[in-house]
Order: C-alpha cells, then sequence, then structure tokens
C-alpha cells in the first residue's frame, strides 16, 4: 500500500496525463472497489463490469479531483453512484450470491491458517450477512458498507454517498438496526 505522499504523486502524474501512473491507482484500489460494489449488491459480472466503469469515470475526470477528500472517497462515490445507476436499472432482476463462497467480507475471512471448521463457519457468516446486507434498502446498506466494511469515517463515507454527516449517522444507524433485526435469528440458533 503506498503511502499518502506516494499516492499523492501518482495523482499528480495522473493528472498530468501519465497513463501507467493512474494504472497503479487502479491497482492499489480495484480489489476494494469490486468489493465495495458486491456489498452494494451487485452480482460478480455486474461488479466487475460496474468496475471498469468505476476506473473510466475516474481516468476521464481525474484532472478534476482537487484532494479534498482521499482519493478512496472519490472512488467510493463513483462507485455508490454507478452501483445506484446499475441497480435502477436491474430492479427487477434477482439478485443471486456467489455459489462458490468466493465473495467474503474482511471480518469473516479470518487468517488463512485456520482450521476447516472456523472456515467453514466464517462462510456461513459471510453467506448470512451477504444476504442481510441485500434486504437493506440501499441508502442503508450503503452506510453500513462504507462505514463498517470499507471502514471509512463518517465524513467521509457521507460525502461519498452525497449527503450530510447528520443524515448518513441517521442511515448507518437505520442500517445497523435493521441488519440486527435480520442477523438476530441466526444468532441466536448459534
Amino acid at each position: 500500500m503506498a503511502t499518502a505522499s506516494e499516492e499523492r504523486a501518482l495523482i499528480d502524474r495522473a493528472q498530468a496525463g501519465e497513463e501507467d501512473a493512474f494504472e497503479q491507482i487502479v491497482a492499489m484500489h480495484a480489489d476494494r472497489v469490486y468489493g465495495a460494489l458486491r456489498r452494494f449488491g451487485l452480482d460478480p459480472g455486474e461488479a466487475d463490469d460496474v468496475a471498469q466503469e468505476v476506473f473510466l469515470r475516474a481516468w476521464r475526470s481525474i484532472d478534476r479531483f482537487q484532494g479534498r477528500a482521499q482519493l478512496s472517497t472519490w472512488l467510493y462515490r463513483i462507485a455508490f453512484n454507478e452501483a445506484q445507476r446499475r441497480l435502477a436499472r436491474n430492479a427487477s432482476a434477482t439478485l443471486g450470491t456467489d455459489p462458490g463462497g468466493e465473495d467474503r467480507l474482511r471480518s469473516a475471512q479470518g487468517p488463512p491458517d485456520e482450521g476447516p471448521e472456523a472456515r467453514l463457519e466464517g462462510r456461513e457468516l459471510t453467506a448470512m450477512v451477504e444476504r442481510a446486507l441485500r434486504e437493506l434498502p440501499d441508502e442503508w446498506r450503503a452506510a453500513v458498507v462504507l462505514r463498517d466494511l470499507e471502514g471509512l469515517s463518517t465524513a467521509e463515507a457521507a460525502r461519498a454517498v452525497g449527503v450530510r454527516e447528520a443524515a448518513f449517522k441517521s442511515r448507518l444507524h437505520r442500517g445497523r438496526m435493521q441488519l440486527r433485526a435480520l442477523l438476530e435469528p441466526y444468532l441466536e440458533a448459534g
């Protein structure tokens, strides 16, 4: 992971038109953008397509990035907007899960050297959380994903979705409460 000054240097080079600098930015942020798109509710194929669109839009407008927010926040903003467009277009489509269990929330992954039973429990927890996230309204899901799963600060996450902090905090609270209610039956059974 690049330091803030290294990332700023890459941004400056990309703003000067250097494609290789932007390719390095993409490499640094692609996995997190893809993961956020999946947790926003896109299936793997859609997330791939939308991630490409996110970085294409970012490249086209990198010269307008002023650095008032972190680059990752700016990219999440683009990703959120693109995910919203795709979800609106596919409102009648059913969102599926990844049958191979390839996508995992960071919090449920656990260390790679854990035993098979722990890995199975982690996959089951991941699947439960992913199902519950898909049941949240888009605004609440985005708040929970950006703040709790992607680790953005409240201010950064509010900027990413384009609302004031107070509105974001309300969405986050409601999303957390609904997520807790959706997961409670599973947690009580365990």
